[in-house]
């Protein structure tokens, strides 16, 4: 299973957690699900009870919205299968978290899952730089950022996915068997 994480991109309400949970379940039992989020607002709150109430029981889920590597290397200790969801909204975090570091926090994710071969991870996150150049500084260096991030771990990944209006495409591999 060297590496055979998968990495799944796609935009706001593309299919794209519906799709990873679906691939966790095929793939084993007792998958974990590492939730980024925070709930910083009442809109956060409802999107996050959305998604616990989506995904009922069928995982064991882990809250870390920055120590993302550490998060994996725990959860992979008792599951096989782990989803990260979402990646974009834990570099968000770590951008204006005043306690991390980006540039050494994405490294340390990298290593994790390049080192992380008893456990299958599966990897959302949302794809920002599809649409117009945003007019801030702020959402144009997030967009970059994000693009970065998404490259560095499409090498790492052995599956990368795009998913728009519900339906996958493969970009790199083959899509699971649903």
């Amino acid at each position: 299973m060297a590496n055979a994480h998968i990495l799944i991109l796609g935009g706001a309400r593309s299919g794209k957690t519906a799709l990873a949970e679906n691939i966790c379940l095929k793939l084993g039992e007792n998958p974990a699900y590492i939730a980024t989020a925070q709930a910083l607002d009442s809109e956060m709150d409802k999107r996050i009870l959305l998604h616990k109430e989506q995904r009922g029981n069928n995982f064991t889920t882990y809250e870390e919205p920055l120590n993302l590597a550490k998060a994996i290397e725990n959860a992979a200790k008792n599951h096989k299968i782990i989803l990260v969801d979402c990646l974009t909204l834990w570099l968000s975090n770590l951008k204006f978290s005043n306690k991390s570091n980006m540039e050494e926090s994405i490294e340390k994710l990298k290593t994790t899952l390049k080192k992380t071969t008893q456990s299958r991870i599966i990897l959302v996150s949302n794809e920002v730089g599809m649409g117009i150049v945003p007019n801030n500084q702020l959402a144009r260096e997030f967009g970059d950022e994000s693009g970065l991030l998404h490259q560095q771990l499409a090498e790492i990944c052995q599956n990368v996915y795009l998913c728009v209006a519900g339906l996958p495409l493969a970009l790199k591999g083959k899509l699971v068997d649903l």
